[in-house]
């Protein structure tokens, strides 16, 4: 029988042997098969979260089980975008909105493949309908071995969530779980630097005949450079490691810090390499992880938030003309404008919701950033004005 995913002997490089991992993943997918007839073709999986709760449902995508931080997001569309956002690594994700997958997969994709952890869901679809679908959820998640849940009250875990925190949980499929065993790993599960993990590995063009941008890539979603390359920008998108000297010696117009997942205190170098870029008089914009870096990088301090903003429905206020967008989010740090020095920079937007810090104009410098996400996918579009903004900074293209 010949099984998707499995190397056959010649494979293996040792003919008429098979390796022992082969071996393992023959039996744990017919076992998995198995298990999922027994349950007339689902199968039972379990969220357990640090502090003891439980989440019985279904399992959707792959089998394997994950230790991740769970967290939610509130959007009521996009969710493959939500899938594909860089900025999930290390982290699963759990959609607040009650049907995910009645369209399927389809191009909206903000980088080449999913990076949550895990995904779960209320109820998931099956049967995707749409004229541009390519497959559904459940083939997507099960191809990139991303396991998930569906069937659990989302509501009831969003409210643990939000009042009590972002915490971590596992993803298992596995009945006979042991808490006092598991409880104390999830305690000591951290994110750690993903950066690393989602960033490009090598330098790439994308032509155009304006300004030249250099885009750091901390795990950049497509539509920043998409946003850019559209108002006539030639950009550059850089890996995350690469040092400033080498930027600035390609002689960009302006220079884009991009978003990108986890802790923003653990990218010690890059915050180095973004110092002499600060120090430069090029002109930056930075988004998300960017804003958080450059901050970090001129004095500031950052926080972890409670559960974080993560959605297309959050209000920010330009503190310059007082107006109010609709943005799209998805942050689980913030700057903290207690340590913030005056002279070096000043707020520029704030949340409505709970007056948390969303932006910084550097002063006496061509350097603003925001917290959130400009580019929007998914999300509302109130401030792709922004990257105008940024063009007119560069001198506008000409």
């Amino acid at each position: 029988m010949k099984i998707a995913g499995v190397r056959s002997t010649e494979q293996s490089g040792i003919i008429g042997v098979k390796r022992p991992f082969d071996t393992y993943l023959i039996l744990y997918k017919l076992k998995t098969e198995r298990k999922r007839k027994e349950n007339g073709g689902m199968m039972k999986a379990f969220l357990i979260l640090e502090d003891g709760h439980v989440f019985t449902g279904t399992s959707i995508g792959s089998t394997r089980e994950v230790i991740s931080e769970i967290v939610f997001n509130t959007s009521m569309t996009g969710y493959l975008e939500v899938l594909t956002d860089p900025s999930y690594a290390g982290q699963a994700v759990v959609m607040t909105y009650p049907l995910i997958g009645n369209y399927g997969i389809t191009p909206d994709m903000e980088s080449e493949r999913p990076w949550p952890d895990g995904y779960i869901v209320r109820e998931l679809s099956r049967m995707p309908s749409n004229f541009r679908c390519e497959g559904t959820i459940q083939d997507f998640l099960e191809k990139n071995d991303i396991p998930g849940v569906a069937g659990i009250d989302t509501r009831a875990l969003t409210k643990i969530l939000r009042e009590k925190g972002t915490m971590n949980g596992m993803i298992t499929t596995n009945e006979n779980y042991n808490l006092d065993e598991i409880i104390p790993k999830l305690k000591a599960y951290t994110t750690g630097n993903v950066v690393d993990k989602v960033t490009c590995t090598e330098k790439k063009v994308l032509k155009g005949q304006g300004k030249r941008v250099a885009l750091m890539d901390f795990g950049a979603k497509n539509n920043i450079a998409k946003s850019l390359n559209e108002r006539g920008c030639e950009v550059t998108i850089y890996p995350a490691h690469t040092t400033a000297e080498e930027i600035l010696g390609d002689n960009p117009d302006g220079i884009m810090l991009s978003n990108g997942p986890g802790d923003p205190k653990e990218c010690v170098d890059i915050i180095k390499e973004i110092k002499k870029l600060y120090d430069s008089n090029v002109p930056i914009f930075a988004i998300c992880l960017g804003h958080q870096l450059m901050a970090l990088a001129t004095g500031a301090d950052t926080h972890k938030m409670k559960y974080g903003h993560r959605g297309g429905n959050h209000p920010v206020k330009d503190l310059a003309t007082g107006r109010v967008y609709i943005s799209s989010q998805n942050h689980g740090y913030v700057v903290d404008t207690d340590k913030l020095d005056p002279n070096v920079a000043e707020p520029a937007f704030i949340n409505v919701n709970d007056g948390t810090n969303e932006g910084l104009k550097y002063v006496n410098k061509n350097i603003f950033t925001v917290q959130f996400h400009p580019e929007a996918c998914p999300g509302p579009q109130d401030s792709a004005y922004l990257f105008d903004r940024f063009i007119n900074m560069m001198g506008g293209n000409q």
